[in-house]
C-alpha cells in the first residue's frame, strides 16, 4: 500500500501542479496582469508547488528530514539529471539571457544555506532569512525585466503553456482543482515514503534524497527532455537554475518556519557539498556560453548514479546497523 501511495502522489503532484499553473496563467491575463508578473510569480511559483507542499506536509507531519533531503536531492538532481539527460538528445545551450546572473544567485544562496545548516537545525528565523532572499530576488528580476519586458514569457517557460484554458470557470476548476491535488499527492507521497523508509530501516531523510526527489523533479525532466526534442534547450537551463533557486529560498523557508528542520551529520558531510558541487558544474559552461554536449551529458549522469549508488551503500550500513542493534 505505500508503495500505491508513492506513485499515486508523485502522479497527482505532477498533474495538478500543471493544472494549477495553467489555471491561474489564464485567470491572471485575464485579470490584465503582465507578463512579466506572471513568469516572476504564478509560473515560478507553480513549477515549485509540487516541492513547496511536499515540504511543508513533511514538516507538519513529523518527517522534517524528509523536507531537507527533497530539497537538497532535487537540487542534485535537478542538475546532474535533468540537465544530464537531455544533453544525451540535444546539447543544452548555456547562454540565456540573466542565466549567468541567476547561476551566481543560486551558488550564493547554496552557500548560505550551507552556513545555516553547521548550526544544526533550520528554524523559522533562519527561514524568514530566506524568504526574504527570495523576495529580493524577486524584486531584483522585476527590475532588471522591466527593460526587457520581452525576455520574461512564462508561456515559453513550460511546454504547451500556450494551451491553457479560455473559460474563466474552467480556469477556476483548474486552480481549485490543482491546489486540492497538490494537497493529496503531497500526503500520499510523505505517508508512503515513511511507512517504506520505516519498513526497510532506511532514514527518512535518504528516502527524501532519492524517491521523493526524483519524483518532485519530474516536472523539470520532462521540461528538459521536450526542449532538448524541440531545440529550446536554452529555456531548460534557465528553469533548472531557478527551481534550484526557489527550492532553497522558498521551500526551505517555507518548511522551516511551521517547523524546525533538523540537519544530519551525513548532510553536513557529502550531500550539502554534492548540491555545491553541482551547482558550480554549471558555472564554466555559462561563463563560456557553451553547450552542455552529449560528452558533457554522460559525465554527469555518471556522477549522479555514482552518488545514487553511495547513497545506496549508505542506506545498506545503516539498516544492517539497525538490525544488529
Amino acid at each position: 500500500m505505500a508503495y500505491v501511495q508513492v506513485v499515486a502522489g508523485l502522479v497527482l503532484l505532477v498533474f495538478a501542479g500543471d493544472f494549477l499553473v495553467r489555471g491561474a496563467v489564464s485567470l491572471a491575463q485575464r485579470a490584465g496582469i503582465s507578463t512579466l508578473v506572471i513568469g516572476l510569480t504564478i509560473v515560478a511559483f507553480g513549477t515549485s508547488a509540487p516541492e513547496l507542499v511536499v515540504g511543508v506536509d513533511a514538516v507538519i507531519n513529523k518527517a522534517p528530514t524528509l523536507a531537507l533531503g527533497n530539497v537538497v536531492g532535487s537540487n542534485i538532481a535537478n542538475v546532474l539529471l535533468v540537465v544530464g539527460l537531455p544533453a544525451l538528445i540535444a546539447p543544452m545551450h548555456c547562454g540565456a539571457p540573466r542565466l549567468g546572473r541567476n547561476i551566481g544567485i543560486m551558488i550564493g544562496a547554496t552557500l548560505i544555506f550551507i552556513a545555516m545548516a553547521y548550526r544544526g537545525v533550520i528554524d523559522w528565523p533562519m527561514g524568514t532569512v530566506l524568504l526574504s532572499g527570495l523576495v529580493l530576488f524577486l524584486l531584483y528580476s522585476a527590475l532588471r525585466a522591466k527593460g526587457h519586458p520581452e525576455a520574461v514569457d512564462p508561456l515559453q517557460d513550460l511546454d504547451g503553456l500556450q494551451e491553457r484554458p479560455d473559460s474563466y470557470a474552467f480556469a477556476s476548476i483548474l486552480v481549485v482543482g490543482g491546489l486540492i491535488g497538490l494537497a493529496a499527492g503531497a500526503h500520499w507521497l510523505v505517508d508512503g515514503s515513511v511507512s517504506i523508509a520505516r519498513a526497510y530501516g532506511v532514514s527518512e531523510a535518504v528516502i527524501g534524497l532519492t524517491l521523493v526527489a526524483i519524483g518532485t523533479s519530474l516536472p523539470e525532466l520532462v521540461t528538459g527532455l521536450v526542449a532538448a526534442v524541440r531545440g529550446h534547450c536554452d529555456v531548460a537551463v534557465g528553469n533548472v537554475v531557478g527551481s534550484n533557486i526557489f527550492n532553497i529560498l522558498g521551500i526551505m523557508g517555507a518548511a522551516s518556519i511551521v517547523g524546525p528542520i533538523p540537519v544530519p551529520e551525513p548532510f553536513l558531510r557529502v550531500d550539502l557539498w554534492v548540491m555545491l558541487g553541482s551547482a558550480l558544474l554549471l558555472v564554466p559552461f555559462c561563463q563560456r556560453r557553451s553547450y552542455v554536449t552529449k560528452l558533457s551529458g554522460i559525465f554527469l549522469l555518471g556522477l549522479y548514479v555514482v552518488y545514487l549508488v553511495y547513497l545506496a551503500h549508505t542506506a545498506d550500513s545503516a539498516a544492517a546497523m539497525g538490525l544488529a542493534v
